[in-house]
Order: C-alpha cells, then sequence, then structure tokens
C-alpha cells in the first residue's frame, strides 16, 4: 500500500523543474502560434485541427517529464493555469504588448471585394472563405461588406447594407401588393353587374 500512495505523490522530478517545464513548454506554444498565423487558430479545415490535438500530446513528455505522479500532474497544470493567468493579466494592461502578441485584425473582405493577397498571407482559400460566410448566414460572399479575422482566430462578417433605391424600391412594391390585396378584396365584396 506504501508503494501506492509514494508513486502518487512522490515527485519524480525537482519541484522548481515541475514548475519550469510547463511555463517553457508554454512560452513555446504562444510563440509558434503567434508566427504560425491565426489560421492555426480558426482551424478552418481538418489538418489544422489534427495539428493542434496532436500537438498537446506532442508537448505532453516535455511538460511533465519522467514523473507520472498525480502531484506531479497537479503541479504542472497549477503552473499552466498560473502562468496563463499571469500573461493575460499582464497583456490586459499592455494594450500595445498584447497586440504584439495576438497580432492585428485582418480584413480579408472590404467593402464587398475580397483581399486576394490576405487571403494568401492567412493561408485560406476562397472555398474555406465561402463555408465560413455560410455558416454565418450568408449564401454568398456578394452579399457581404466586410469580413475581418480576429486575432484570435475567429471570422467576423458583416452583411451589405441595402442601399436607398433598393429600400424605395422595396417598400413601393410592398404599396403595391398590398393594393393589389385591396382591389381584389373590393372586387369580391361588390355584387356583379348586370348589363
Amino acid at each position: 500500500m506504501h508503494d501506492i500512495w509514494k508513486d502518487m505523490f512522490v515527485l519524480g522530478l525537482p519541484l522548481l523543474e515541475k514548475i519550469l517545464r510547463p511555463v517553457i513548454v508554454y512560452a513555446f506554444l504562444v510563440i509558434s502560434l503567434r508566427l504560425s498565423g491565426k489560421r492555426e487558430l480558426v482551424q478552418l479545415n481538418p489538418f489544422d485541427l489534427v495539428v493542434l490535438l496532436t500537438l498537446s500530446n506532442t508537448v505532453q513528455n516535455a511538460i511533465i517529464g519522467e514523473d507520472n505522479s498525480v502531484l506531479g500532474g497537479i503541479i504542472g497544470a497549477t503552473s499552466l493555469l498560473v502562468t496563463n493567468y499571469l500573461v493575460v493579466r499582464f497583456l490586459y494592461d499592455h494594450r500595445k504588448l498584447d497586440q504584439l502578441v495576438e497580432g492585428r485584425a485582418d480584413a480579408l473582405i472590404e467593402n464587398g471585394k475580397v483581399r486576394t493577397q490576405h487571403l494568401r498571407k492567412e493561408l485560406i482559400t476562397m472555398a474555406q472563405l465561402q463555408a465560413a460566410a455560410h455558416k454565418q448566414g450568408f449564401s454568398s460572399l456578394s452579399e457581404v461588406e466586410q469580413c475581418v479575422l480576429e486575432p484570435g482566430g475567429t471570422l467576423t462578417f458583416l452583411g451589405k447594407k441595402p442601399g436607398t433605391e433598393d429600400v424605395r424600391h422595396q417598400e413601393l412594391l410592398g404599396r403595391l401588393e398590398r393594393l393589389a390585396q385591396e382591389i381584389a378584396l373590393l372586387r369580391s365584396s361588390q355584387p356583379p353587374a348586370h348589363a
């Protein structure tokens, strides 16, 4: 019974190493994901999803080392959570550094025109952009006024607003439809005329 408790709660590595390993891996992943672009965060295709899922498994041993104890896992997880809290808190107070770490938003569609050079830079295909627009309720990209790839990897779409001529045209069509309905109602309520 003593060996079970020892395996669960006796650290296989020094405490400082258990704390430093997750911090170093955290810093590496933040920098790597920043350099690989916002596309990795948006998960537009199965390949990116596979990379993100296997990434956590790949760095697992770097975080825990040869220590599989429960206490070691708790220390590693706590180190990651505390590091993330401190980084987020620090970046919240330093907006310019936050922009450097997270990057800036990138307009993929502006004034209704697709900016293909920005798509190429972010490695997003036209088909992937159209699929993302469909998910947001747009039947085609021609309905989109603006699409922004946010620093966190989300795509924000803004639809085109109808012009004043389109609004007037729709109002006139609506009025004509109501007039046609009223005329039909009047015709049905009058007795037939005899000649």
